[in-house]
């Protein structure tokens, strides 16, 4: 309640901040669909909540940069939303998908290191500002990969190995992109540091 604080109630209730909260109540209601289906039609139903939350996490944001309405509150929520998505998406098809396993270790670690290596970026005075083209780019693969795989659980697994080979090779190419982007973002933080020693 205190983070909220810092906010106004303009920023609390935007228009692209109220879509990302819809895209948090979508999670619960997809996790339950998916676990439930048994049917084909009742994993499309699966499969169209997902959908809805892409175009909403996509309405979001155009909406956000086109009308001027980029919040402190939602830089913070938009990407806590995408994450909380993806790793729903990932855990439930675990249940279901074999050696979804493998894309599931790969996310967690992608995700722990942009945690730590965030937070001690931020100690230093500096942040990554927003997700870059690379990071981009595989969520939109990933977010592919994951609607087929909902909405066609009875695929052969050499088509499912296939994509999920392109979702784990689009996340690890993101991954070591944004370890160089946190490395560069390092070397700055130590020569300014050298810099200020220098001028002293």
């Amino acid at each position: 309640m205190k983070i909220l604080a810092k906010f106004t109630k303009k920023d609390l209730w935007s228009i692209p901040n109220i879509l990302c909260y819809i895209r948090f109540l979508l999670i619960p209601m997809f996790v339950i669909q998916y676990i439930k289906a048994e049917e084909p039609g009742e994993y499309m139903r699966a499969a169209a909540i997902v959908l809805a939350s892409g175009l909403t996490d996509f309405l979001d944001g155009f909406i956000a940069r086109t009308f001027d309405m980029v919040t402190e509150f939602g830089k913070l929520l938009d990407p806590m939303a995408d994450k909380l998505t993806q790793a729903a998406l990932i855990f439930v098809l675990v249940v279901k998908t074999k050696y979804m396993y493998l894309l599931l270790i790969l996310f967690v670690v992608m995700q722990l290191f942009m945690l730590v290596a965030g937070l001690a970026m931020l100690k230093k005075g500096k942040r990554l500002d927003g997700s870059k083209w690379f990071g981009k780019v595989s969520t939109m693969v990933f977010y592919a990969v994951m609607l087929v795989l909902v909405a066609l659980p009875k695929l052969r697994q050499s088509t499912i190995n296939v994509l999920l080979l392109i979702c784990g090779t689009f996340l690890a190419m993101s991954f070591v992109l944004y370890v160089r982007e946190y490395i560069r973002m390092y070397r700055e933080v130590k020569q300014e540091e050298r810099d200020k020693i220098n001028a002293v």
